[in-house]
């Protein structure tokens, strides 16, 4: 019998040898996903032996992560701010990074005892907008997406957080899904920015399985700023905030500036790397 530390100690050499940056954690999180545990119980649980049938049902998950395939797609969730979300394979996974977008939403967005309208454009999980309808009860939500996997990965999420009555799903591109006659207050997005040159060269995780639909922002990767960002400027009763990538910042605040936002706002992420743009249409 092997016990839970020998696989531990095995695996990490494992994925060490294929390239993975943290492959200690990864193995952790695998070891806890199949044994039903949390990280604490793992190391409390060492000496303890693992039988053929764990091992055999852990194997394919191990090789799959030694593939480079995203190890979110193999946990299939990941925690997001205050809330837990399913991850499945074909959808961008969530990044830490991201949260800085909810943080500067929540600085920005007044409290109200009347409901806030917010679009969250490109939802991919549905990560942005629902961490935001969970912190305010006053959010009605729409969620949109031109990937179809990207929408059946919102609405499951948001059937597991207990929000069918504050937010809609819709399938389409940027704003144009939501009726004409629905308010919009807020426009948030994280869109496509990497460059489309650069993306061959990321990490296996992100070029060779992560979906270029949601990183290829075109030639500069400022593609889909160019039409959001007018968009959201035109739709939006209150404001528009994005995230962008390192050194975008001024590009993008040159774009919100030509439509007519005259002074945007930029707020750094833990990294020190301005990551979100925008700000409240008027003072």
């Amino acid at each position: 019998m092997i016990t839970v530390g020998e696989v531990l100690e095995r695996t990490t050499r494992f994925l060490k040898s294929r390239g993975i940056d943290t492959p200690r954690l990864d193995t952790e999180l695998l070891l806890c996903k199949h044994m039903g545990v949390d990280r604490l119980h793992l190391y409390l649980s060492l000496d303890q032996p693992l039988g053929d049938a764990e091992l055999a049902a852990m194997r394919p998950d191990v090789s799959r992560r030694g593939s480079r395939e995203p190890l979110y797609w193999i946990l299939g969730e990941r925690g997001f701010h205050a809330i837990e979300l399913h991850t499945p394979v074909g959808v961008l996974v969530p990044r830490p990074d991201t949260e800085t977008l909810v943080e500067a939403a929540l600085a920005v967005i007044p409290r109200s005892e009347e409901p806030v309208y917010i679009a969250d454009v490109g939802c991919g999980t549905g990560a942005i907008g629902l961490a935001l309808a969970v912190a305010r009860p006053e959010v009605r939500l729409f969620a949109t997406d031109v990937s179809p996997a990207a929408i059946a990965a919102t609405k499951e999420n948001v059937r597991r957080l207990g929000l069918e009555r504050r937010v809609a799903v819709l399938l389409g591109d940027l704003l144009s899904p939501i009726p004409p006659h629905r308010p919009v207050d807020w426009v948030l997005s994280n869109p496509p920015y990497i460059p489309s040159g650069e993306l061959d060269g990321l990490q296996p995780e992100v070029s060779q399985h992560e979906p270029r639909l949601a990183l290829d922002g075109g030639a500069d990767g400022l593609d889909v700023y160019r039409r959001l960002i007018p968009q959201g400027l035109a739709r939006a009763r209150q404001g528009v905030l994005v995230e962008l990538g390192m050194g975008q910042a001024d590009a993008v605040a040159s774009i919100f500036r030509q439509h007519g936002l005259a002074s945007p706002r930029r707020w750094s992420d833990l990294g020190g790397v301005e990551r979100v743009v925008g700000g409240p249409i008027s003072p």
